[in-house]
């Protein structure tokens, strides 16, 4: 999985590309908890995005759960097949998907 940061004042622009699972979802989390500090603003670009797991769920949910004292996140551009992996977790009313 290839992780893009883009920060501009408290803005972070995360976009991923490849697939979130068992093997690249504890990357992810070290690179969000080392760029969320003084960020009021999250978006996570899913554009390129294949395939999310359970433990990239896990992520998404403490990083939304992080978010929610210090500001807001949005999911943005997931494909079908993730959406339909919101929707049936139920993550589709906990984030905020675009």
């Amino acid at each position: 999985m290839n992780i893009t940061k883009t920060r501009e004042e408290g803005k972070l622009k995360v976009k991923l590309e490849g697939r979130l699972d068992t093997s690249t979802a504890p990357e992810l989390e070290r690179e969000l908890g080392e760029a969320l500090d003084n960020v009021t603003d999250l978006t996570l670009d899913f554009a390129e995005l294949a395939y999310i797991s359970s433990a990239g769920l896990r992520v998404l949910l403490t990083t939304q759960k992080r978010m929610n004292k210090q500001g807001n996140m949005v999911i943005q551009n997931a494909n079908d097949d993730v959406k339909e992996v919101f929707e049936v977790t139920g993550f589709i009313d906990i984030l905020t998907v675009e």
